[in-house]
């Protein structure tokens, strides 16, 4: 994973539980446990995109003594959480490893794979660049630009590989992003002079998976094989 100025987020996590879906039929995996909603499908009343979006919203709210991105372990995996979807976190560089989480019974699991930020606190116009105007149309070719360029990896949940992971590629709306005192983005970009505060406009491209709520007990989400979130359903 390579981390080149932007949010290069491979991520993994489970959860479970029994709720209901709205917007499409879900599509099951080999097994009843575990299921994906379609790419189509609006849970909870959100689309993808607006899922994606309130992903990145999750993450950069969160000071990086506590982000998730930033841990190794897991033992962060429940900050910042609300709602009915619970936000598994990526990483900002290689070599994080595996991590274990326990989720609430009755939550999905949203499940990004690899995407990228672009936009005004991301260094791509005002007020980060000051003397550069934010483009919506412009943001937005580059993160499609920077997605196009990378590979996406296989997925398996509880040993299930989940098919046609290419169709789960999703664009955000706007994003309004809201960083704290001690944010990740001046640790990542090695600037300090980036403030708390809110910057928009902010877009992101990647693929993400939206998991329905797991059975009680332990799960694996596993990349290209490999094993990175072990997940206790409680």
């Amino acid at each position: 994973m390579i981390w080149r100025a932007r949010y290069w987020h491979r991520v993994v996590a489970i959860a479970v539980a029994a709720v209901a879906l709205i917007g499409a039929a879900m599509i099951p995996l080999a097994q009843a446990d575990p299921t994906v909603f379609p790419r189509d499908a609006v849970p909870y009343g959100n689309t993808y995109g607006e899922w994606s979006a309130r992903w990145w919203q999750w993450l950069l709210a969160i000071p990086t003594p506590l982000n998730p991105n930033l841990d190794t372990t897991g033992q962060h995996c429940q900050e910042g959480q609300a709602g009915p979807v619970w936000f598994l976190a990526g990483a900002f560089s290689p070599g994080i490893g595996l991590r274990s989480c326990t989720v609430p019974a009755g939550k999905a699991i949203l499940l990004p794979l690899t995407n990228t930020l672009f936009g005004s606190g991301a260094f791509d116009c005002k007020p980060t660049v000051p003397k550069t105007s934010c483009d919506i149309n412009a943001i937005r070719r580059a993160a499609a630009n920077d997605i196009d360029s990378r590979t996406f990896p296989t997925v398996q949940i509880d040993g299930t590989s989940v098919d046609n992971v290419i169709d789960f590629r999703v664009q955000s709306p706007v994003i309004t992003l809201t960083y704290p005192k001690d944010n990740v983005i001046a640790l990542l970009f090695g600037r300090p002079s980036v403030h708390e505060g809110t910057y928009t406009p902010n877009v992101s491209d990647g693929y993400f998976l939206i998991i329905a709520p797991l059975s009680h007990g332990a799960h694996t989400i596993a990349l290209d094989g490999v094993v990175i979130w072990n997940l206790s359903i409680e």
